[in-house]
C-alpha cells in the first residue's frame, strides 16, 4: 500500500467533485430549452462547441473553419431550434455540416461536393443541408441547359450534364436544387411542331414579344442568320415563337424567367394622395401617358396609348391607375415627386403713413353803409369773412343772428356802428392758426400655398350717389323722386401670389391697394376717397424686409388777397388784406415681410405667435368685471394649450370608435 498524503487526496477530491457538477449542468442545459442567446463577436469554435454540448452532436471541424460570430435571440431557443440556427450560421461564413455516421463534419462549402450527400431533395433533413439530384430530361437535350443555368448554381454548387442518358446533376443546399428543378420541368416541355404556344401567367404577352424581339434582332456572333419570329396573342395571353428548335428552347427559357410575378400586383394600382388633389393630378397624368405611348409607337400613334387610363376618386383623393409594369413605374416616380408637402407663405404687410398739415391765417374784411341807404357798401371782400361782417351788421341793428356765422374759427375780433341816419360801418379781424398730425400704421398679413394666390379683404362697403329721377306717376300728378346708389368697398386690400425658388428666396406678385374717405371739399357732389395702389413683382429673402414703394411728399400753399393800391400801404394796408399759409407733408411707405412656412412645426409657431398677441391684448383692455353685472365674465380666447389638448382628445376618441 503506498502512503498518499493527506493535501494530496483532498486536491484529488475536489477536482472529482467539480468535473460530476458539471457534467450534472451539461445534462440539465440540455434537457431543458436554452435561454437567450447574446454573443457577440464569438469565436466559431466556441459557438460549435456550445451547440454540440446542448444538441449532443459529434462535431468534427476542419481547421480551416474560422471567424466571429454575432448571434442574438430574444426568445428562448430549444435544442433543435438552436440547431438550425447553427447551420445558418455556418452558411453565412461559407461552411457547411456534413453528416457522417454520428459525426457531424464542418468544413468549407467549396469543397463540400467531394463528400457524400443527400440523394435527393427529401433526403435532405432541412432547406440548408446539401443534396444531390438526378434529373431524367425528355425533351430538351441535357448539355444545352448546362449553360443557360449554371448562373443560378452558387460557386460550391455543382452543374453537370451526362449527355449519353441526358440527365442533369445538381449538387447544391436543398432549397436551391428544388428551385432548379422547378425551372427545368417548365423548360422540358415537349416542342416537335414548328411553331410552339407559350402561356404566360403573370407578365404580358406584348411586353415580352417587344423585349424578345428587341434581343433576336441582333446578329449572332457566328453570323448564322435569325430565322426565329414571336407572335403575341393579346386575348388568351401567350407568346408564339417560330423558327430553329434549339433557337425557339433558349428563347422558351428565356420567358420562363421573364414571367414572375410583379413585387406590387398587376397592371392596376390604387395610389391614395396625401398632399396633391386627384382630379388634377389624374389628368396631367393621362395626358403624359398618352404622349409617351405615342412617341414610342411612332406610325402606331393612332392606337397608341388606348390600354393605359388613369381616373380620380375624388371622395378618397386616390388615383386609378391601369398600365403596363414600364409605364406604371414611370407614372409612379412622377406621384412621388408630386404628391408633397408644399410650402406654405406668411405675408405681412406693414404700411404706414404720417401727415403733418399746419394752416395759419389773417385777414380783414369792412362794411360800410351809406345814410339812407338800404344794402351795404362792401369794401372788402374775402373768402369767410364778409359773411361775418353782414351777421355783425344785423346784430348791431337788433336782428336775431346765427352765432356760428358771426364767430369763424380761431380768433375773431369784431367793431361796428349802426346807426339810422348817417353811416353804418363793421369790420371784422380774424387770425387761424392750425395743425394736425396723422400717424396710421396697418399691418395686414396672409398665408397662401406656394404658386397659389390670395386675397385679403378688410374695409367697408360705402354708398355712392350715381343718378338721381324723378317719375310723375298715377292720375293726381304725385311726384316719386329716387337716386341710384353704387357700393365701393374701401378698406384695405392685399392680393399676393407667392413662388419659392432653389434656397430661402421668393418671388411675390403683390397687389396693395389701401383706400379711404377723404374730408368733403368744396364744390364736391358726392364723397371723396383716396386711393394708395402697389402692384408690382419682387424678388425678397425668407424673413427679410422689402420696401414696395411710397410717397413722400412736401406741400407749401401760400394765398395773399388784396384791395389794390390800399392793400401796400405800410401797416394800414393790413386793414384791406387776407393771407392764408399751409404746409402739408406727407410720409407713406409700404413694406412686406415674407416668411416660408416648410414644415408644420413652422406654421404652429407663427401661429402661436399671433393667437397669444391677440389673446393678450384682450387681457390688457378688458378688466375681470363687467359693469352693472357682476356674475358675468367677459368672452376671451381660451389658452392654446387648452385648445390643442381638447383637440387631442377628440381626435383619440374617433380613433377609438373607429
Amino acid at each position: 500500500m503506498i502512503p498518499i498524503s493527506k493535501n494530496r487526496l483532498s486536491g484529488r477530491l475536489r477536482l472529482v467533485a467539480a468535473a460530476l457538477l458539471l457534467a450534472a449542468a451539461g445534462l440539465a442545459w440540455a434537457q431543458q430549452p436554452v435561454s437567450t442567446l447574446n454573443w457577440r463577436d464569438a469565436d466559431i469554435r466556441q459557438v460549435a462547441e456550445a451547440v454540440s454540448s446542448v444538441t449532443g452532436k459529434n462535431f468534427l471541424i476542419d481547421p480551416r473553419v474560422t471567424g466571429r460570430v454575432t448571434l442574438l435571440s430574444p426568445t428562448p431557443l430549444g435544442p433543435d431550434a438552436l440547431y438550425e440556427a447553427f447551420l445558418s450560421i455556418l452558411q453565412v461564413h461559407g461552411y457547411v455540416a456534413i453528416d457522417s455516421g454520428d459525426l457531424v463534419k464542418i468544413i468549407p462549402d467549396a469543397t463540400a461536393r467531394q463528400f457524400p450527400t443527400a440523394i435527393g431533395v427529401d433526403g435532405a433533413s432541412g432547406p440548408d443541408d446539401l443534396a444531390t439530384q438526378v434529373i431524367q430530361l425528355r425533351n430538351v437535350g441535357a448539355a444545352q441547359l448546362v449553360p443557360i443555368l449554371r448562373p443560378l448554381i452558387p460557386q460550391y454548387g455543382h452543374l453537370v450534364a451526362h449527355a449519353g442518358s441526358n440527365m442533369l446533376i445538381i449538387s447544391d443546399r436543398a432549397a436551391n436544387v428544388s428551385r432548379m428543378v422547378a425551372i427545368i420541368r417548365r423548360i422540358d416541355q415537349a416542342s416537335d411542331e414548328e411553331i410552339e404556344v407559350v402561356p404566360l401567367q403573370h407578365a404580358s404577352a406584348a411586353e415580352i414579344v417587344r423585349v424578345m424581339t428587341a434581343l433576336t434582332q441582333t446578329a449572332r456572333a457566328d453570323g448564322v442568320p435569325v430565322t426565329t419570329s414571336l407572335v403575341a396573342d393579346a386575348r388568351t395571353n401567350s407568346v408564339l415563337i417560330g423558327g430553329d428548335r434549339n433557337e425557339r428552347l433558349r428563347l422558351r427559357t428565356l420567358i420562363a424567367h421573364l414571367d414572375t410575378p410583379l413585387e406590387e400586383g398587376g397592371d392596376t394600382q390604387v395610389r391614395y394622395l396625401r398632399y396633391a388633389d386627384a382630379e388634377e393630378l389624374a389628368t396631367k397624368l393621362q395626358q403624359h401617358a398618352t404622349g409617351q405611348a405615342q412617341a414610342a409607337a411612332g406610325a402606331q400613334g393612332a392606337g397608341a396609348g388606348r390600354d393605359i387610363s388613369v381616373w380620380a376618386d375624388t371622395q378618397t383623393n386616390a388615383i386609378v391607375v391601369n398600365a403596363p409594369p414600364k409605364m406604371m413605374r414611370s407614372l409612379m416616380q412622377i406621384v412621388d415627386k408630386l404628391d408633397i408637402r408644399r410650402a406654405q407663405v406668411l405675408v405681412e404687410a406693414i404700411i404706414v403713413e404720417v401727415i403733418v398739415d399746419k394752416q395759419n391765417e389773417l385777414g380783414t374784411s369792412i362794411a360800410i353803409e351809406g345814410s339812407g341807404s338800404d344794402a351795404p357798401i362792401a369794401v372788402t371782400n374775402f373768402p369767410d369773412f364778409l359773411a361775418g361782417v353782414v351777421q355783425l351788421g344785423g346784430a348791431a341793428s337788433g336782428d336775431v343772428v346765427d352765432p356760428s356765422g358771426l364767430i369763424g374759427e380761431g380768433g375773431t375780433i369784431g367793431v361796428g356802428r349802426i346807426t339810422d341816419d348817417g353811416v353804418s360801418f363793421a369790420a371784422i379781424l380774424s387770425a387761424v392758426e392750425g395743425a394736425a398730425d396723422t400717424n396710421l400704421i396697418s399691418t395686414p398679413s396672409l398665408v397662401t400655398t406656394d404658386n397659389e394666390e390670395a386675397t385679403l379683404n378688410v374695409g367697408q362697403e360705402v354708398p355712392f350717389v350715381t343718378g338721381s329721377f324723378t317719375n310723375t306717376g298715377g292720375t293726381d300728378g304725385s311726384v316719386n323722386p329716387f337716386q341710384t346708389i353704387q357700393r365701393q368697398q374701401i378698406g384695405v386690400k392685399l392680393s399676393i401670389t407667392p413662388q419659392i425658388n432653389e434656397g430661402d428666396s421668393m418671388v411675390l406678385d403683390l397687389s396693395q391697394e389701401i383706400s379711404s374717405i377723404a374730408q368733403s371739399a368744396a364744390g364736391a357732389v358726392d364723397l371723396i376717397t383716396n386711393q394708395r395702389i402697389v402692384e408690382t413683382t419682387v424678388i425678397v429673402d425668407d424673413g427679410e424686409i422689402l420696401v414696395l414703394g411710397g410717397l413722400l411728399e412736401d406741400v407749401l400753399r401760400e394765398s395773399d388777397q388784396r384791395v389794390p393800391v390800399l392793400g401796400r400801404i405800410p401797416l394800414l394796408g393790413n386793414l384791406f388784406r387776407s393771407r392764408r399759409t399751409e404746409k402739408i407733408k406727407t410720409n407713406l411707405m409700404i413694406f412686406i415681410r415674407p416668411t416660408i412656412l416648410r414644415d408644420s412645426a413652422t406654421t404652429a409657431l407663427e401661429t402661436d405667435q399671433k393667437y397669444n398677441l391677440i389673446r393678450n391684448v384682450q387681457q390688457g383692455l378688458q378688466g375681470d368685471d363687467v359693469q352693472l353685472m357682476p356674475r358675468e365674465t367677459r368672452p376671451i380666447l381660451p389658452p392654446l394649450e387648452e385648445l390643442r389638448k381638447n383637440d387631442t382628445g377628440a381626435k383619440r376618441d374617433d380613433d377609438g370608435q373607429q
